[in-house]
């Protein structure tokens, strides 16, 4: 009998490992086989020139004042338009919501649906104290070492300029487009965006207007940052995260430090045991929707027991996930994550405070919801509170997840093609946006929004994004200028919808 049981187990183990390998193998490439494309001509000196220019000025954005650093905005748009003579004087400009910028470069086929390319024009501020660590100022526009410095060389003048270097290039080689393209700059991309892109997205709406196609900042060229791959990994943003803070406050009775109340029910004690709750018990993860399909798409790149356990989830999905889970950047793309990132509570060491208030952020996954999340909120925290009572308040600017725009689209396949052929040497997967862009208030007026920003990034690269020594290299600036030179060109010809 035992050795029946024995032969079974391994006959088992046999079929088991068979059908692992079988699933590994099976699982072909699903990279385009596309011909690299000759480099169109860049002037490397002059179009960093122009680029470092626009670092120069200090776009900073307020989501309290519309006007700071106004002046400096509207000498960006001067500048655009002394370095951008054709742009300007073949499409039509308007200035949204006082900073904003929407370009209408008009296309033969007034009936075909436009696309629209997107940037921002302000940056973050540098973190106060930290000046004396950059190695080039970080305003001075500097291109030093083959390298264009400063704040919004990459976040996101970068991709501004280069959109605008491509369209100058096609309309001096006398290039009409066949449909329409916009090119859409908002002001205060890094506080929301409620005064530019939202405005720009329902003025668009307000005209009538359905987007075949957007492309906005996002993921990028990853260079030796994706575990198991040897070549650089180009991510292409199907869908963007969505954005929630809960405000958690909690009452008490105050008093004297010496005489303080019983285990756990001071505001700070109560807010403290919520707040670990929250920590301990974040919403579901899973490797389901986007990640499972850039996972699925680049296992069979891998090597190793990587693209064995990746192609046969099945099996392994437990432990993949397990470990995913374990770092942040890939734990971000498995659930709605948990962040506390403000704690308020009194004012004197020798006085119980009567409240504490602290903030969760929150950034919800598609298929999550704001209502769900709040939901989450209360099951954990409501008797968190023994003789209290939490109170629970959603701040203003709450979005849900963006929708997934579909891989098996032409448009997703034309952006696939044109980073292949700009980027030979780089791999393409669908992936998640987990930060905020612009692009998100577009989603009532276009089904076929995605976040990619051409640009090689390393691990050490990461660092400075919204860090310190922000720079890009003008090699890359240069093969940034010739992807949106291909894009255009490629994507306006589409098959009609």
């Amino acid at each position: 009998m035992l050795k029946k049981t024995l032969w079974g187990l391994l006959a088992l183990l046999v079929l088991l490992a068979t059908a692992v390998a079988i699933n590994t193998v099976r699982k072909g490439s699903r990279q385009l086989p596309v011909e690299p494309l000759a480099p169109v001509a860049v002037d490397a000196t002059a179009v960093a020139a122009r680029l470092a220019e626009a670092v120069r000025l200090q776009t900073l954005s307020s989501r309290d004042d519309a006007q700071l650093s106004a002046d400096q905005f509207k000498a960006l748009h001067a500048l655009l338009q002394e370095r951008f003579p054709r742009v300007h004087a073949t499409l039509q400009r308007e200035v949204v919501g006082d900073l904003s910028l929407l370009y209408t470069w008009k296309g033969a086929d007034q009936q075909a649906r436009p696309i629209l390319l997107m940037a921002h024009q302000d940056v973050v501020p540098v973190a106060p104290g930290t000046e004396g660590d950059w190695e080039v100022p970080p305003f001075a526009g500097e291109v030093k070492d083959g390298f264009i410095w400063g704040r919004g060389s990459w976040d996101d003048k970068g991709n501004l300029l280069s959109q605008m270097e491509a369209v100058e290039m096609l309309l001096a080689s006398g290039y009409q487009p066949p449909r329409t393209i916009y090119l859409a700059y908002g002001a205060d991309e890094e506080v929301g965006g409620a005064r530019g892109a939202q405005q720009i997205a329902a003025l668009l709406q307000q005209r009538g207007v359905r987007l075949d196609f957007v492309l906005d900042e996002g993921l990028l060229v990853l260079e030796g940052v994706m575990p198991g791959i040897a070549k650089p990994t180009a991510l292409i943003g199907v869908a963007e995260k969505g954005y929630m803070s809960v405000v958690l406050k909690v009452s008490a009775t105050p008093g004297h430090s010496s005489m303080p109340p019983p285990k756990g029910t001071s505001a700070i004690a109560m807010m403290s045991a919520a707040l670990a709750r929250l920590e301990d018990k974040q919403l579901p993860a899973g490797i389901r929707g986007v990640a499972f399909e850039m996972f699925d798409t680049l296992a069979p790149e891998m090597s190793g027991f990587a693209r064995v356990a990746l192609s046969n989830l099945w099996l392994f999905g437990p432990v993949v996930q397990k470990q995913l889970e374990g770092a942040a950047s890939t734990n971000a793309m498995l659930r709605t994550t948990t962040a506390l990132t403000i704690v308020n509570a009194g004012n004197k060491e020798n006085v119980l405070p009567g409240r504490a208030e602290a903030t969760v952020n929150f950034r919800i996954l598609p298929g999550d919801t704001k209502e769900g999340v709040l939901a989450h909120v209360h099951s954990h925290v409501a008797d968190a509170a023994p003789g209290g009572k939490f109170e629970l308040v959603a701040l203003p600017g709450a979005v849900d997840a963006s929708k997934v725009a579909p891989t098996d689209s032409a448009q997703y396949r034309v952006l696939n093609q044109t980073i292949r052929e700009v980027f030979p040497d780089a791999l393409v997967a669908p992936g998640l946006m987990v930060a905020g862009t612009d692009s998100i208030h577009y989603g009532a007026i276009s089904d076929h929004i995605f976040k990619f920003s051409p640009i090689r990034a390393n691990a050490e690269d990461l660092k400075r994004f919204h860090g310190t020594n922000e720079r890009l290299s003008v090699a890359n600036y240069q093969d940034a200028i010739r992807f949106y030179h291909r894009l255009i060109p490629q994507v306006a010809v589409l098959p009609a919808q």
